[in-house]
């Protein structure tokens, strides 16, 4: 198999050294002589990369990385017929864990080896391409404090925390005009999440009956609430049916637009994104080529 893996460094708790770098690079080889490793080095390179890769006729490109080096990886792939494989190395692994990879970078390499190719649909927010998930609301917002205050260094899970507690607490859901498939309705959620996959990661699942196939996308609506309510319902979005206090509303959706006027704060895949005044949802059925490893 003509395949390349593109690896982003940074990805993950710490950079990788030298000694690591080989010792991937060994394993890479042993399981797929003559493979190809690539190191993205800023912001897109994985895009670049990875429409390369097609364009000279790759069979796959495995994204080494978290949820933005794969969505960077597999917007290069779209429309193509070369195949996207995922190795996670991230914080969440959102999609990594909606394919079933394994979390030991040797054993996922391995796994890829027997790996089925099946065609997964891609969700586009303003045009831009998503594989998991996009929504307005609560976690746009504190995504989007988390990015404004790593612009000044600091980062971590302690300093997302307490973003996160501070914007549970001070949060106004704003009003929203929404046109779904042609119906139109106003809502002021907690959170509007429009769901490719199941989950953000970690296995917090928004939307557990998600499928990547389906030609469809999950729209979730989280309602505002009393926070006692939102604390206690919290456990369950670990698990695949259990949703107490009908805090969620889940229905399907091939078109959305959500309006409000002014900036809309929204997310793809985990990254902050605004926009004005208008937001448009809409899947492509098929769009994505992507690898999954045999159970």
């Amino acid at each position: 198999m003509k395949i390349l893996f593109i690896l982003n460094p940074k990805s993950g708790k710490t950079f990788l050294d030298q000694d690591r770098l080989e010792t991937m690079a060994k394993c890479i080889q042993l399981n797929f002589p003559g493979a190809d490793m690539r190191l993205t080095k800023s912001a897109g390179h994985a895009t670049e990369l990875a429409q390369e890769a097609a364009a000279n006729g790759y069979e796959a490109v495995v994204a080494i990385g978290g949820d933005g080096t794969i969505n960077e990886t597999a917007r290069g792939l779209v429309g193509t017929n070369t195949a996207l494989g995922v190795i996670p190395k991230g914080s969440g692994n959102g999609f990594a864990r909606e394919l079933g990879m394994p979390f030991l970078f040797e054993e996922a390499v391995m796994r890829l080896q027997r790996a089925q190719m099946h065609k997964c649909d891609a969700g586009r927010a303003n045009g831009e391409l998503f594989l998991n998930l996009a929504g307005v609301g609560i976690e746009a917002e504190i995504a989007w404090k988390f990015m404004e205050q790593g612009k000044t260094g600091i980062r971590g899970m302690w300093p997302y925390f307490k973003i996160g507690a501070q914007t549970v607490f001070s949060y106004k859901p704003k009003t929203l005009q929404l046109d779904l498939d042609g119906t139109p309705c106003t809502l002021a959620p907690l959170t509007l999440v429009f769901a490719n996959g199941r989950q953000y990661g970690s296995n917090f699942k928004i939307a557990p009956k998600a499928n990547l196939s389906d030609g469809e996308l999950d729209m979730v609506i989280v309602q505002d609430a009393p926070k006692w309510k939102l604390a206690l319902a919290a456990p369950s979005f670990f698990t695949d049916n259990w949703r107490p206090f009908g805090i969620t509303e889940t229905t399907h959706a091939k078109h959305a637009v959500i309006r409000s006027p002014g900036d809309i704060v929204y997310h793809i895949d985990g990254e902050p994104r605004k926009t004005k005044d208008q937001l448009e949802i809409t899947i492509q059925p098929g769009a994505l080529n992507v690898l999954f490893p045999e159970k």
